[in-house]
């Protein structure tokens, strides 16, 4: 009851102020157009006796300026007591405008009074009666405006937004990406700084989202700088062979023994070496065999990978494996290749089934096989070859068989004594054929690099599920202590568990310790608000009545970066979070900014760039180009070596009286 009087009180004298002012202008305009009154013979003696009194003791009147000045700083205080119902229409740029013109109209007339008063007092008066007036409705509707005005960050941007690392912690595996972010109306310079990639890192982004760009290649060029020894899968070959093989150049001094360069390329023969991943010497147990089956068959059929342990798809990778161990021990490995294994498989089953089960070892491995063939089910038994002959036929090609059967170098990119930079290219176009070459690399470097006492290195995969990576979940949770840093770029998580399988996805996001995400939709932007958690936020609520306006400010937990944030995320601006060390904490792991690439440094150092060698020019003595012809013998060659084994195994086995009871087999 008492607030309500003052109140009442306070609405009196800011009314009284008001009158007073008006008062004053109306003495201002008698005082300085008194002869345009008194012509009219409409002046007040009294009236007139009482402002020279005013102006004598107060020089009141002196000045035109002074009783204006008055009038208007009356006005002002009265107006800043006024209470009003609050308007959400009422803006500054309107107010503005009705002060502006309504001070020109009420100070800036003044010259009017210097000019006949016959002529000018009527537009005297009215230009000060307009000024006053939008003068006063201007002070009206400052009191009237909502000045907590909840439009004004309608996306909540300065509630999500929060202080980041500006810190550069750096170390001797780091990876450390300059940035920019934004917090409390301001944009601040930071560092995100991945001081254990050793914990592994995924790189999320839609096509176009720069994930290429910003981390990928910086994950390149600082780790050789380092002195990491890398595997790089470079399924747009060869954007990131060709930043790999300028930086090694540039920075060759990193290293204690300066790494050698290989490339993997099915396409140009010329500009790749040779390697086969079948090596015996790395093939210790027939477990080796089965692993490599496993990853060529799920390569070249990924619906097979939701599908593992059915017997339609174990019975052919059980077929391969059985080829590849053969091989292995035939001729102390001699001929163990994939070409071999592939040319192997396609000749008739009579024989491979004889030569493969002449040998104790594969007995056993091939008992699906053999329960058909003397049970006389034909047709699952050539139901269970078909489905290995079928997808390795497809990678029937003399450049790839060429590739396949050399040994320029050995798979083990981590060796102290001989560090190596390999580099495996891809081609969108043939993607189905040469993924299952690669993933057979891929799996055996895994198996190679994955061991104590070997140099740091760096596995680089860009657009992870076009590869089937056999072992990767494994290779993430245990080569930490090994030094074997993993990057991963794909698009989207729906993408990985659509090729990887649901259980292998969810076990590589999961043990993943750095994660970089740009523009990303649905499902995986939500698993990434969830990964970054939530905060404490202030919420602001305004109620508006006739009378008055309530302001109401509360508190409650909201996801620090929301999906739709992520969703909607410009080129070149990530989210994330990344891991840290006993010995290097990191308070704030979480980061919502911009990543800084100087383009202009970059684009100075691409001019100088060397093109990657021709490794081999295929050239006779005479100069002449021979590429074709000595691909084509070495692929002549391969079936002739496969001819020539089938011709001895099946000669040893015919020779030899516990074995003649396979050739006389009942077919």
């Amino acid at each position: 009851m008492q607030g309500e009087d003052d109140l009442r009180g306070l609405a009196k004298i800011m009314a009284f102020m008001r009158a007073v002012s008006i008062i004053i202008v109306m003495m201002h305009l008698y005082w300085f157009c008194y002869g345009f009154f008194d012509e009219r013979q409409w002046t007040i003696d009294i009236a007139t006796k009482i402002l020279h009194n005013f102006n004598r003791t107060a020089a009141l009147f002196s000045n035109p300026f002074y009783t204006k000045i008055f009038a208007v700083v009356l006005l002002g205080l009265s107006c800043l007591g006024t209470k009003g119902v609050k308007n959400e229409k009422i803006t500054w740029n309107k107010i503005n405008l009705t002060l502006v013109t309504g001070f020109l109209l009420f100070f800036l007339n003044d010259w009017l009074l210097k000019v006949d008063i016959h002529l000018a007092a009527y537009l005297y008066f009215f230009s000060t009666g307009l000024g006053y007036v939008l003068l006063m409705q201007a002070g009206v509707w400052m009191s009237r405006i909502l000045k907590n005005n909840l439009m004004n960050d309608v996306f909540n941007s300065e509630n999500e937004s929060f202080q980041q690392e500006t810190k550069l912690l750096h170390n001797e595996y780091s990876v450390n990406l300059p940035t920019k972010f934004y917090y409390q109306g301001n944009w601040h310079h930071g560092w995100i700084n991945v001081v254990n990639p050793f914990r592994a890192t995924i790189v999320l982004g839609t096509p176009g989202s720069g994930k290429s760009y910003a981390v990928v290649n910086n994950y390149i060029r600082q780790h050789i700088e380092k002195g990491f020894s890398m595997y790089i899968y470079d399924f747009k070959f060869d954007d990131l062979s060709t930043i790999a093989y300028n930086h090694l150049l540039n920075h060759s001094n990193a290293y204690t023994i300066k790494p050698k360069f290989y490339i993997i390329n099915f396409d140009n023969p010329r500009k790749s070496h040779r390697c086969n991943p079948l090596n015996p010497d790395f093939m210790t147990d027939i477990s080796d065999a089965y692993e490599a089956a496993y990853t060529i068959m799920l390569n070249l059929n990924r619906s097979w990978i939701q599908k593992q342990g059915d017997f339609f798809v174990e019975s052919p990778i059980i077929l391969l494996a059985a080829i590849i161990w053969f091989l292995k021990i035939y001729d102390n490995g001699k001929y163990c290749t994939f070409p071999h294994a592939i040319e192997l498989l396609n000749k008739k089953y009579e024989d491979v089934f004889t030569i493969l089960t002449s040998y104790s070892e594969l007995e056993n491995y091939l008992s699906p096989f053999m329960d058909a063939w003397q049970g006389g089910a034909q047709d699952q038994l050539q139901g269970q070859i078909a489905s290995a002959k079928i997808p390795l036929s497809r990678m029937i090609s003399p450049q790839l068989y060429w590739v396949m059967t050399g040994d320029d170098f050995s798979l083990d990119i981590n060796n102290p004594k001989e560090p190596k930079i390999l580099c495996v290219g891809n081609n969108p176009d043939r993607q189905n054929i040469y993924s299952a070459a690669l993933g057979l690399y891929n799996s055996r470097i895994v198996k190679l690099i994955n061991k104590k006492g070997q140099l740091k290195s760096s596995i680089i995969i860009d657009e992870l599920p076009t590869i089937y990576f056999r072992g990767l979940d494994n290779l993430i949770a245990t080569a930490r202590s090994n030094k074997v840093s993993v990057c991963l770029g794909f698009q989207d998580f729906s993408q990985l568990t659509r090729d990887y399988g649901d259980k292998e996805s969810k076990v590589i996001q999961n043990t993943v310790g750095n994660i970089f995400s740009g523009q990303v939709v649905g499902e995986t932007a939500k698993a990434l608000s969830d990964r970054f958690g939530k905060v404490l936020q202030k919420r602001q609520s305004i109620s508006i009545n006739r009378n008055d306006t309530s302001t109401s400010i509360s508190t409650q937990l909201d996801s620090l970066i929301p999906a739709s944030k992520i969703s909607t995320l410009t080129q070149g601006f990530f989210v994330g979070a990344v891991s840290d060390n006993f010995d290097e904490r990191i308070e704030q792991k979480i980061f919502h900014s911009e990543i800084v690439v100087d383009a202009a440094k970059l684009a100075a150092e691409e001019k100088h760039y060397q093109k990657i060698p021709e490794i081999r020019s295929f050239a006779d003595e005479e100069g002449n180009d021979c590429m074709r012809d000595e691909i084509e013998k070495n692929y002549k060659s391969i079936k002739s070596e496969i001819l020539k084994i089938i011709t001895h195994e099946m000669e040893r086995i015919s020779k030899d009286p516990d074995l003649q009871h396979l050739i006389n087999k009942d077919v």
